[in-house]
């Protein structure tokens, strides 16, 4: 070992997120005996002419840290502080010398600074998933999704993998200004940061968000402390709705004084009027966010398919149902009528609910794909498979719906269902009637009750009903 005149060692990482270098050069040191007060990091290039640069070599001896510490580390990493690889070190040298649980020691300052570090970090994680919207591109007859995020650190290569699994089907680009990250539906490449101008200022979807967030906004319960520390002002300018905000704001006083002012005139406070939205039944009432979100869907353009079908099937059910039923689409009276799962199907689903011992009013059921898409044949119109793009549209709608409801299990009614909602193929039998984690919830995959229309014989759907059965009353004992 070559020992330089003022006992340092350098260590020289690839990139500000090496998180693999700097493991091994963490190992290295720590089995060189090589102290946290004579290591210098620094990424891309050294600084320190008199230092000797580590290079990552394995190293024999026995070497083992607490995983709770290789964790955090991972976290910490990503850190915005060029000290970060240093204080992480620190930890690893006092661990590797027998402070096994130093973590444990929450009093202890280097504890508590790291500490600090990585919940700014996931802080910032939180942000972007939250704050983070996608625009429409149309790139030579075809289309990319490209969003624009301003992070505090470095977070866009360990968020990638989430926003593949959430928009898997989707070609897309999230553009920061130190990385940028493309996703072509099967292939993930980072780039170096790219500038806000290359986002496009306007696409379809920001009317609908303006009016959304315009119809939840209450007033009353203004704080605008809490808003601006929930949704700090420098994403504002990525969101579309928050265009809205300062007149919101603005107006807020006058209008919470106009209803006080018909609160105190009316003894008796009216009902609140309730619209008909198709694909209701007339509950919630027309001023709640669900209610907001059928309205902006009966709308929807946002793909071909509302071009030839009668209108939007919206969801329906309880705002607060812990049970959520997801099908592929609505079908021909489905269609008609406006309302999800009221045809063969549907009547298959509430025979299987009713043998299940759930009732089907306490449910809220919707689909992942919102109008019908048929083959005319004939006077009659034949289903037709939605495909991977049209699924993947139309799962904007769904997102806010399982956002609003937040049930805590969900049924995936089908193969198309479960894409949308899972982001990936399924394979129904080999994923059927085990429990998927889904942050706060849990999901399942089963058949969809027109499959069991289409069974040749009565014994084979007599079996599948069964099945299917067994599936709701399993789901339905998770809650």
């Amino acid at each position: 070992m070559l020992v330089s005149l003022f006992l340092l060692r350098s260590v020289v990482l690839k990139h500000v997120v090496d998180f693999e270098g700097w493991r091994a050069a963490a190992r290295s040191l720590a089995l060189d005996h090589i102290p946290p007060e004579q290591t210098i990091w620094s990424v891309e290039e050294a600084s320190d002419l008199f230092a000797e640069t580590v290079t990552a070599a394995p190293q024999a001896g026995a070497f083992s840290v607490p995983r709770g510490l290789v964790d955090l580390a991972e976290t910490v990493i990503q850190v915005k502080d060029p000290e970060r690889f240093a204080l992480l070190y620190a930890l690893i040298w006092r661990a590797h010398g027998g402070e096994k649980h130093i973590l444990d020691d929450v009093a202890d300052p280097l504890v508590q600074r790291v500490m600090r570090l990585a919940q700014s970090v996931r802080r910032d994680t939180h942000k972007m998933r939250a704050f983070l919207r996608f625009r429409e591109v149309t790139e030579l007859d075809a289309t990319r999704y490209v969003a624009w995020f301003e992070p505090d650190h470095y977070i866009v290569e360990a968020n990638a993998p989430f926003f593949i699994r959430r928009f898997a089907t989707m070609t897309w680009s999230i553009l920061t200004p130190y990385r940028s990250a493309h996703w072509d539906g099967e292939t993930l490449r980072l780039a170096p940061g790219a500038r806000a101008a290359e986002v496009p200022d306007d696409d379809a979807l920001e009317a609908y968000w303006r009016a959304y967030f315009s119809s939840i906004f209450n007033p009353a319960r203004l704080k605008i402390a809490a808003m601006v520390s929930e949704m700090p002002k420098k994403y504002w300018r990525n969101l579309p709705e928050a265009s809205a905000i300062p007149d919101l704001i603005r107006h807020a006083r006058e209008r919470t004084e106009t209803m006080v002012e018909a609160a105190c005139l009316s003894p008796v406070r009216p009902p609140r009027p309730r619209v008909h939205v198709p694909g209701t039944r007339g509950t919630p009432p027309a001023d709640t966010p669900l209610q907001a979100l059928a309205a902006a869907a009966a709308a929807c353009q946002r793909c071909d398919l509302f071009r030839h079908a009668t209108q939007t099937v919206f969801g329906e059910g309880p705002a607060t149902a812990r049970l959520m039923l997801v099908g592929e689409q609505p079908g021909d009276q489905e269609d008609l009528a406006g309302r999800p799962f009221v045809g063969p199907a549907g009547q298959m689903l509430n025979r299987a609910l009713i043998e299940a011992g759930v009732a089907r009013e306490t449910v809220y059921v919707t689909n992942a794909v919102k109008h019908f898409k048929f083959e005319p044949r004939g006077k009659r119109r034949m289903h037709a498979t939605p495909n991977s793009t049209e699924i993947e549209i139309c799962r904007f709608w769904l997102d806010q719906e399982r956002d609003l409801v937040k049930p805590a299990v969900i049924i995936l009614l089908g193969a198309s269902a479960a894409r949308a909602v899972l982001g990936r193929a399924v394979t129904i039998a080999r994923e059927r009637g085990r429990a998927i984690p889904m942050g706060d919830a849990k999901a399942m995959v089963t058949t969809h009750p027109s499959y069991l229309l289409r069974l040749p014989d009565e014994s084979s759907q007599q079996r599948e009903f069964a099945a299917m059965v067994d599936d709701l009353r399993t789901a339905h004992a998770w809650l």
